[in-house]
């Protein structure tokens, strides 16, 4: 059965906000709305609305007009095995010496490489995404430098590819969190399947903020591949948990937003080592203060 989605963009959070609560009491009733930020650096808001039949289009230019917004891009989206698609069109990824794939193609994973399955279901972070594969590849030159952490965190872990990835190449067990119950469930099948069960741990927490995190710290090593507004936020924290001389790889941070996020840190005590763009989407390996 197909579906309709309306989608618009204002300018301000607090109408942005108001046009997705007036939108709940539409006529015909949606079946989902959404408000979120627009991740281009452009501050902009999306409002997006999905119906189960057709809406009344003079409706919905009336209810943009009164709240400041575009006007709705109305599409009706044909039912689709979305799990069979992604399958179909999405192909292996080589990052390093990594090499990231599903089911489908277990039968492509090239000699001398780490395999990480990773199905294309419910969560974020399939290594296709840039952020993924930046933090893969960093992952990839710091061993090649000589890093060899001991313990290791993955905050905002998704599927659990970054923290897997460091237990395939190191032994010693490694922490993931990420605070969407329905990611970490995913993060445990996922670590399951890659015979990892007794290296990588998966726990429901926002950032830090989990007992089992708290006794591990501080740490070699923590991957946070989220957004520039928790990133910053997690900043204070992330100096305490970090060991000094220990390393952070941060991204989910568009090229813009770079400096913002590189200043933040060094606030806390962090300084560059490298700095990696794919895209426009930015990379970045930081490392704490020995001093502190």
């Amino acid at each position: 059965m197909p579906t309709w989605s309306a989608l618009t963009t204002l300018a301000d959070k607090d109408r942005a906000e108001a046009l997705a609560a007036a939108m709940e009491a539409f006529a015909p009733e949606p079946a989902g709305v959404g408000c979120f930020e627009i991740e281009d650096g452009s501050g902009r808001y999306e409002v997006g609305v999905y119906f189960d039949e057709s809406p009344d289009g003079i409706a919905l230019a009336l209810m943009a007009a009164a709240h400041g917004a575009e006007p709705f891009a109305v599409s009706e989206v044909p039912e689709t095995d979305w799990v069979a698609h992604v399958k179909r069109n999405l192909q292996p990824v080589a990052a390093g010496r990594f090499f990231v794939y599903g089911s489908h193609d277990a039968g492509r994973v090239p000699d001398g490489t780490v395999p990480l399955l990773i199905e294309a279901a419910m969560a974020f972070g399939t290594g296709h995404h840039a952020t993924t594969l930046g933090c893969l590849l960093a992952l990839d030159r710091l061993d090649r430098e000589g890093l060899r952490a001991r313990n290791v965190a993955d905050i905002g872990c998704g599927t659990a590819v970054l923290a897997m990835a460091a237990a395939a190449i190191w032994p010693d067990p490694v922490i993931a969190s990420d605070i969407d119950p329905v990611a970490v469930e995913v993060a445990r099948a996922n670590v399951e399947a890659n015979g990892l069960g007794g290296r990588v741990s998966c726990v429901e927490a926002a950032g830090f903020g989990h007992p089992a995190l708290a006794a591990r710290a501080p740490y070699d090593l923590v991957f946070a591949n989220i957004l520039k507004g928790p990133l910053i936020a997690l900043a204070p924290e992330m100096a305490r948990a970090v060991a000094p001389g220990g390393v952070a790889i941060l991204s989910g941070i568009l090229e813009t937003q770079a400096d913002e996020v590189v200043a933040t840190y060094a606030g806390a005590g962090f300084s560059v080592r490298s700095r990696d763009e794919h895209g426009d989407w930015t990379t970045l390996v930081l490392t704490r203060d020995q001093s502190l």
